[in-house]
């Protein structure tokens, strides 16, 4: 299984020692309120963890957890799977973060990895990624990752913004490789 980093993130894939961090992330309101809306339980975040092993088993790629380098600490999660979670569907990018850790680009520099990974590797021709149309955080990180606008489509049970990516343009973005935190 890959291991991706980042200067300040460790990507690792899910393992049972996650469930921890992954459920203190998923079992806050704030964090899920564009996610479906309701926390998860301890349960549930075990069968979360227990179902992404099995894709990282069958497909080679899936989630991974976000390990600040500097601490060990879990402050997020992100995938690249298959959109709406069926193989014949395109290859998706998503992330989440632990609010206490959002406006410091720990997002983008997460992707960014992750989309060099699909791109990479995985040989991806292409990216999608989704979010409510309400969280404009998330579709600031997909425009700064290159994403351009596609519309609203239905997925995971709601209508989404959809944003996509080329390989032919992650590899024309100048910046792609700079998963440095943001100025400000």
């Amino acid at each position: 299984m890959t291991i991706l980093l980042t200067p300040r993130l460790r990507l690792e894939p899910f393992v049972d020692e996650h469930l921890q961090g992954l459920n203190r992330m998923n079992s806050d309101p704030e964090v899920m309120r564009y996610l479906g809306g309701k926390p998860e339980t301890p349960e549930e975040t075990r069968a979360v963890i227990e179902r992404v092993k099995a894709r990282w088993a069958e497909w080679g790629y899936s989630w991974w957890a976000f390990i600040e380098r500097d601490g060990g600490e879990l402050v997020g999660a992100g995938c690249v799977q298959h959109l709406g979670r069926e193989r014949a569907n395109p290859l998706e990018l998503g992330w989440r973060l632990r609010c206490e850790h959002w406006g410091r680009g720990l997002a983008s520099e997460a992707a960014g990895a992750m989309a060099d990974h699909a791109f990479g590797p995985l040989a991806a021709p292409e990216l999608l990624a989704v979010c409510h149309p309400d969280n404009a955080a998330s579709a600031t990180v997909m425009r700064r990752l290159g994403m351009s606008y596609r519309g609203v489509e239905r997925w995971y049970e709601m209508d989404c913004s959809v944003y996509g990516l080329t390989a032919a343009d992650w590899a024309n973005k100048a910046n792609k490789a700079d998963y440095s935190p943001p100025t400000k």
